[in-house]
């Protein structure tokens, strides 16, 4: 059979550039939507036997209907194909709250026909997944608030390495009732140990659960199905089964700016290594992010000109600038010039980070304890260059002294 695998579409990530004019939607959206459009066309064009998404659908727990609503049109249209489709919980899915519905919850709730949403752990067999030949085990995000309320645990670091055992146990235990002649699909939003994290690891620390990597390569699994991690990878490369991160489907911040969108279709046979296409998507948007330290306070403009791509390559692309400078050469950046030169670009973002000397450094042979509070003083305003010394000197002495 022949799978289509998919993840962290964060459809609303609307974190840069402007709306347009003709649909009101964030041109940011529009590019999200744009790679999905690909993703489903691909799907149906290539008469896929299951769409697997990993989770993520959005950037947040409750998405605005509008952008619901995008995303249920291309769903739709993937049930109108009659083509299977598996909808995996993620963490930007669900809610910290328990009893409360996750973002896909309508598609579960009005029985979309070939749409089956996987919001809890669960085993499903050929006879539950429109008689595909194919076993699949899915495990949503959990979450450790949600699993701490149940277990009654109040030490978190202990809750979640025990809770991490048991979730290995149920996964082996599924693995073991499962019919030996059809092949295992492993589905999971979570990280795994070893796989490498991109630019979005720091919204994500303390917060995951963590399989192992002897889980997830069982030999048993024609294919493992993650999501979670951005950065697109094979934690068992040249092995098998294939444990994919396809990663996100556009890029979702500057952390992401070196690497390319893919989604993947999986050829799966029993017995039979299953073989991964990578499929690049096309007409992702441009992330540019250069950093330079300004030497010499001459041609300070031209200086960071230079330190960019030229007009034509940054072109509707997102684009940043870190430069690192003297504080005292500030009024030489001309950012107006610099906007100008960057105005072809979808966006530019322009961080200045102006530098003071690291410390103030005694004289040597002084110790601090030896030097008076305006001695002190003196020596900072010296080493910061501060203006009007003299007189912030004399207003320090006279509250020192009392007057």
């Amino acid at each position: 059979m022949k799978l289509l695998h998919f993840s962290d579409a964060h459809i609303d990530m609307a974190n840069y550039g402007r709306h347009d004019p003709q649909t009101g939607l964030p041109l940011r959206v529009l590019d999200f939507l744009k790679s999905l459009d690909e993703i489903v066309d691909t799907a149906i064009s290539d008469k896929v036997d299951l769409v697997i998404f990993s989770g993520d659908a959005y950037k947040d727990r409750s998405p605005a209907p509008t952008f619901q609503r995008e995303w249920g049109r291309r769903i739709m249209r993937l049930s109108q194909a009659k083509i299977p489709t598996l909808l995996l919980i993620g963490n930007h899915d669900v809610s910290p709250s328990i009893g409360r519905a996750h973002a896909l919850q309508e598609f579960k709730t009005l029985q979309v026909p070939f749409v089956k949403v996987l919001d809890q752990p669960c085993f499903l067999g050929s006879d539950e997944l429109w008689d595909l030949p194919v076993q699949v085990i899915a495990m949503p995000w959990i979450t450790r608030s949600g699993l701490m309320a149940v277990t009654g645990e109040t030490d978190s670091t202990e809750a979640f390495s025990r809770i991490e055992g048991n979730v290995s146990e149920l996964i082996e235990g599924w693995i073991e009732e499962a019919d030996s002649y059809l092949p295992i699909i492993f589905i999971a939003h979570a990280s795994i140990e070893g796989a490498k994290f991109g630019g979005e690891r720091l919204v994500m620390l303390g917060n995951d659960l963590v399989l192992s990597g002897s889980l997830v390569k069982n030999p048993k699994f024609s294919y493992v199905a993650m999501g979670h991690i951005h950065k697109p990878q094979d934690v068992n490369e040249g092995n098998q089964p294939p444990v994919i991160y396809p990663g996100s489907i556009e890029r979702v911040d500057f952390g992401e700016a070196k690497e390319d969108r893919f989604f993947v279709i999986a050829h799966i046979e029993k017995e039979k290594d299953t073989r991964v296409e990578w499929r690049q998507l096309e007409g992702v948007r441009k992330f540019i992010d250069r950093r330079t330290t300004l030497s010499s306070n001459e041609n300070v403009t031209e200086s960071l000109k230079a330190a960019l791509p030229n007009p034509q390559e940054m072109s509707e692309a997102i684009v940043r600038l870190v430069v690192d400078y003297p504080r005292e050469w500030d009024t030489l950046i001309d950012e107006t010039a610099l906007r100008k030169y960057t105005e072809g670009a979808f966006e530019f973002h322009f961080v200045k980070r102006p530098q003071i000397e690291s410390r103030v450094r005694i004289p040597e042979g002084q110790a601090v304890s030896s030097l008076s509070p305006l001695d002190l003083l003196e020596q900072y305003f010296d080493s910061a260059k501060v203006k009007d010394a003299d007189e912030l000197k004399k207003l320090a002495q006279e509250i020192i002294s009392g007057g």
